[in-house]
């Protein structure tokens, strides 16, 4: 297995269709092989152990990711958002490294040690003036390295977590049919390239046929113009990006994008409130929630279009509430919420998220893997099934609060605080607490307009959970600190919260 099959696949099936633009340049299928092939040269010729993006979306990804499988050396995007000395920290551990990056960026990286620089125009006009593609002679070897992602880092020295061939492939293999998109279908990309949707989004866009359609920097404004013009038929966001849409749209009374059809989302908890709303604005839409982790080769789970028109058409409260839920794994992942002990639970029991497949890695560089001898992966995410099998995710189990020797559930803190009329957005926390060891706090974002006392939503808390669950702090935000994947960053939160 190896990534340049897709590629090689959909330009040998595909090859004058749109593979991907941006900014008005367009590159087919067939002249991404082509220039992938060039670029794989320049690679091995390179002497270089790695290659890396760091910049903004653009042609250069694709090329760049591609090129890297072809000529066998990992692939390694970095978060270009991030301090200088963060940057220069992340470059120093993939040396001797190809860098693709912008030109200001280049002359402050110029003459770096173990750095091969090159300049996005320069690789993409070089990649474009590629003449026929050489003879594919790249390894099929699964177990070969095709990607480093690095974790957030919000909490340490971000780790670097391996993904390799035949997890990547194997993902796109189980959940993307070859071909299957219409000559027509567009997909609006708006993700970090730095983020394991954004690949895997690529990935399925090149697999299926559909022109990928990036848009570098997110705002509402122009997302929402990107897909009209573009006539853009599916989408991909994290729960920010939607928020912003959403109001964009309640402040302007403008339509929704006509031709969208299915819209995603995923990378971080979506408020209730925010999904209800966009439904409401987005009547033609199919919408799909997919949860999954750098370290799963992007989805485990979806929620899809059907559950989400039953959930929010019923009245039964079991099946409600299921629209703030995940869905269920997809074919070929296996799911199991363990307790403590590392023990099965039943529905409804909280525990430890660990699941078991081909697209599992669960690798870090320089660190055990954390895949056991019978291929279960601990997520380190908590969270419970229901009975009908719907995963509901809860946050990282390093983030339970335990008082007085009680763990507490944050989410499902946070889920009764967003069903009260007044709140938007929610973060539950721990903090020291002299008695108990830690307490419970809360930071609050009341709906525009509304209204709410502190003694009002501790009293909600109080009639729907046990007293323990009640937050002995409260604060009251404009809004929460979240990543621009839409990550909540609780560490914030929990700062903000700990003086009180």
């Amino acid at each position: 297995m190896n990534l340049m099959m897709l590629l090689e696949m959909a330009a040998a099936g595909m090859g004058e269709r749109v593979a991907v633009q941006c900014s008005g340049e367009r590159w087919t299928n067939l002249e991404l092989f082509a220039g992938a092939g060039r670029l794989a040269a320049r690679i091995r010729d390179a002497g270089v152990e790695r290659v890396s993006v760091l910049d903004v979306s653009s042609p250069a990804l694709p090329l760049a990711l591609f090129a890297s499988a072809w000529g066998g050396k990992p692939f390694v995007p970095i978060n270009y958002r991030l301090t200088g000395a963060e940057v220069d920290a992340l470059i120093e551990r993939v040396t001797p490294v190809l860098l693709v990056t912008d030109r200001e960026r280049a002359k402050d990286l110029a003459g770096r040690a173990g750095v091969s620089l090159v300049v996005r125009e320069d690789l993409l006009a070089e990649a474009r003036a590629a003449p026929e593609p050489p003879e594919p002679d790249w390894s099929m070897e699964p177990e070969e390295i095709a990607i480093w992602l690095f974790t957030s880092g919000t909490t340490g020295v971000p780790k670097a977590a391996l993904l390799r061939h035949r997890h990547l492939v194997s993902y796109i293999l189980g959940s993307v049919e070859y071909m299957s998109a219409a000559e027509d279908d567009a997909a609006l990309v708006s993700v970090p390239p730095y983020h394991v949707a954004g690949l895997a989004a690529l990935l399925s866009s090149i697999y299926s046929g559909r022109r990928m359609v990036q848009l570098p920097a997110f705002s509402a404004e122009a997302w929402l113009e990107l897909a009209e013009r573009e006539r853009i038929t599916n989408a991909f966001v994290v729960p920010t990006m939607l928020a912003r849409v959403v109001e964009r749209l309640e402040a302007t009374k403008a339509r929704a994008p006509s031709r969208l059809r299915a819209l995603a989302y995923g990378g971080g908890k979506m408020p209730l409130p925010v999904i209800e709303r966009a439904m409401g604005l987005f009547p033609q839409t199919d919408f799909t929630n997919a949860y999954g982790l750098t370290e799963t080769s992007s989805t485990l789970c979806v929620l899809g279009p059907a559950d989400h028109r039953e959930a929010a058409a019923s009245s039964h409260p079991d099946v409600r509430r299921r629209l703030s839920s995940v869905g269920k794994p997809l074919p070929g992942v296996e799911l199991e919420i363990r307790d403590a002990d590392g023990k099965p639970v039943g529905p409804g029991a909280r525990g430890e998220i660990c699941v078991r497949g081909e697209q599992v890695s669960g690798e870090y560089l320089g660190r055990a893997s954390r895949v056991g001898a019978d291929g279960w992966f601990p997520t380190n995410d908590g969270g419970f099934l229901d009975e009908g099998g719907y995963l509901f995710v809860e946050g990282r189990i390093d983030d339970v609060i335990v008082r007085g020797g009680e763990n507490l559930s944050p989410g499902e803190i946070e889920d009764v605080l967003l069903e009260h009329p007044a709140v938007s957005d929610v973060a539950v926390v721990g903090v020291p607490d002299v008695e108990w060891g830690e307490g419970v706090a809360a930071a609050i974002v009341l709906k525009q307009g509304a209204a709410a006392s502190t003694a009002e939503l501790q009293e909600w808390v109080r009639r729907h959970l046990r007293g323990s669950r009640v937050p002995q702090l409260m604060r009251f935000e404009a809004e929460l600190p979240y990543n621009e994947t839409g990550k909540l960053l609780r560490r914030k939160v929990r700062e903000l919260l700990a003086g009180g």
